[in-house]
């Protein structure tokens, strides 16, 4: 893996380490992701994400995601707008079909060089999330704090290719997210960890985000996040099927379709390219069989 190529991307500040490997038999791993993820060591991000031959004949390729604590996952939105943009680039084109653990997305090119991609529909089933023990996922059972000033309580579960607890509040800046979200992220209610959002209905199109997310902590942006807080919203009655997410870096647009599947779009950027040097590639990462 000596001189492995990198590009740097974002989605809103959420920010990626994108490897091309459609041509190479070498497979990023946990070591190699938590090396190249650490922000004093390594080149530093949200997530590495691999680029890799699609296995589904229907893909144009395979888009593996990596937390910086070494655990793969199986979406992220912003993520596959960036991989999009880039199969847009090299083909000319302004529709790809991605593969990733949580299933096919489709992305498509929109106005002003952003970039929409079906999440498909969300699971809303206890056991798909998944919680510990069968439950209302429009009101799970967990409360933060006492119960008669709870700091976080009920919030609604969803599922978007990656688990996620919504909590809706007053004031989404005055949660303390860098210590209830660690918490939250590994209450036994949750066998697979959850990503934890703190949502403030502004109007019934727009709502302000903050997220925790399961193995990399407070982001600027998570995309599968805002689409499960726009899902959340609806289910409670609290905003319209379509909205506006305002996250700490920047707004998406989020619309829980007829057809029961969430569109996303946003903006995506290259930060810079680079090489990665071998010492951020650990010696126990193998290549693919």
């Amino acid at each position: 893996m000596d001189g492995q190529a990198f590009i740097k991307m974002h989605g809103l500040g959420n920010d990626f380490v994108v490897l091309d490997h459609r041509s190479s038999a070498v497979r990023v791993g946990a070591a190699a992701a938590r090396a190249i993820a650490d922000r004093r060591t390594g080149v530093g991000c949200d997530q590495v994400i691999s680029i890799e031959p699609a296995g589904n004949p229907a893909a144009d390729a395979f888009m593996r995601i990596h937390n910086p604590d070494g655990g793969e996952v199986g979406a992220c939105g912003n993520g596959t707008r960036c991989v999009a943009a880039l199969l847009f680039a090299e083909t000319g084109g302004t529709e790809a079909v991605i593969e990733t653990l949580g299933g096919l997305l489709h992305a498509r090119a929109a106005a002003n060089g952003r970039v929409s991609v079906d999440m498909g529909a969300p699971k809303l089933g206890w056991d798909e999330i998944p919680v510990a023990h069968e439950m209302d996922t429009l009101r799970l059972e967990l409360t933060l704090g006492p119960a008669s000033a709870p700091v976080l309580s009920d919030p609604v579960g969803v599922n978007m290719g990656n688990p996620h607890a919504v909590f809706f509040v007053e004031d989404a800046k005055a949660i303390d997210l860098a210590t209830v979200g660690p918490m939250l992220e590994r209450h036994p209610l949750f066998p697979e960890r959850a990503n934890i959002s703190v949502a403030e209905v502004l109007s019934p199109d727009a709502i302000r985000l903050r997220v925790w997310e399961r193995g990399a902590g407070i982001t600027q942006a998570c995309g599968s996040g805002a689409c499960a807080t726009a899902v959340a919203a609806a289910r409670r009655g609290l905003t319209e099927r379509r909205v506006r997410i305002r996250l700490d870096g920047g707004e998406l647009a989020i619309d829980w379709r007829a057809d029961g599947h969430v569109d996303m779009t946003g903006p995506v950027a290259t930060s810079y390219t680079g090489v990665l040097d071998p010492s951020l590639l650990p010696a126990d990462e193998g290549r693919a069989a």
